[in-house]
């Protein structure tokens, strides 16, 4: 005779939880397969196309193209104009990036320690952000004026010769930085009063019980060390963002004069639209993203560091 043995209550169990779990690892993938489908089509193809690209000689209106391997990545370091590039970025990102973020957090602090007008200064210092910098560049264009522009005359009440702050090439570098920071500060101020609304406030009477009596001394020991990841956030997408800075170059100075407000989306953008060289446009975008990929690592890891040292 074959005995038949029931399964037990245990081994009935562990099969139950083995198909919930089954069950429930498809009911992620479903959920989840959309957003990886558009990660792949979006994100994922685009740049795995922009490599291949950049090791080929493709050019628009060429029907044929050649794999060239490495060529393009070594005339990159031999091309003037792309270390320009690099350099007027690097030089604009470090001026626009700390005071952006100081300056944001600033206003975000006052305008939290103010009780009245909370609404109308928050407006303000944002409308920067949602104007559209194409049609500010008019503006600005006639501020800097050297000759007719307000910036230059208030200037001259003082005795001071205001130079060309466009079309010099000692300026106008300083210049696309000014203008880059009124653009950032309104959206980093929007974040640093999100993490300053987030702080409790039981915090700040425990500090004056140990010993805090002024500002500086609750801005020392609780506003900014709960502000770590709040400031860490700011400071990556104002380093992107500064990184990315074309619209500025593109309506104001393309580029000029000669080069001194050259940046690297500029370059690939010319290589690309105007020269329709896609091959070697391509491989300077590897490099614009190699760049920023490093950048936001090193960040991280200094600004975690200090997060958790505080």
């Amino acid at each position: 005779m074959v005995a038949i043995v029931e399964p037990t209550l245990g081994s009935r169990a562990s099969q139950a939880a083995a198909r919930a779990a089954r069950q429930e690892a498809r009911s992620a993938w479903k959920l989840a397969g959309p957003a990886i489908l558009l990660l792949f089509v979006l994100i994922l193809l685009p740049t795995a196309a922009v490599v291949i690209f950049s090791l080929t000689n493709f050019e628009l209106g060429y029907d044929d193209f050649q794999f060239i391997g490495l060529d393009n990545y070594a005339e990159l370091f031999s091309d003037r104009t792309f270390l320009i590039s690099l350099k007027n970025t690097a030089i604009y990102t470090a001026i626009v990036t700390p005071s952006s973020v100081f300056i944001g957090l600033g206003v975000a602090l006052l305008i939290e320690s103010e009780t009245r007008g909370r609404a109308f200064f928050r407006t303000v210092y944002f409308l920067p952000v949602v104007s559209l910098l194409v049609a500010m560049a008019t503006v600005f264009q006639y501020l800097l004026h050297p000759t007719i522009g307000p910036v230059n005359a208030l200037l001259a009440l003082f005795g001071i010769s205001g130079p060309n702050w466009l079309g010099s090439s000692d300026t106008v570098l300083l210049s696309l930085a000014v203008i880059g920071i009124w653009q950032s500060v309104g959206f980093n101020m929007v974040l640093f009063l999100a993490g300053l609304t987030a702080i409790p406030r039981e915090l700040y009477a425990a500090a004056e019980v140990d010993g805090a009596k002024n500002s500086w001394d609750r801005f020392h020991l609780v506003t900014w060390p709960m502000l770590g990841p709040t400031t860490l956030f700011v400071a990556t997408i104002s380093i992107i963002n500064a990184v990315k800075v074309f619209e500025t170059v593109k309506t104001i100075t393309e580029g000029g004069p000669n080069k001194s407000s050259e940046v690297l989306l500029w370059t690939i953008y010319q290589q690309g639209f105007i020269y329709l060289r896609v091959g070697y446009a391509s491989a300077m975008t590897v490099i614009f993203l190699t760049v920023l990929v490093v950048l936001m690592i090193v960040q991280y890891r200094v600004l975690d560091r200090k997060v958790h040292y505080t």
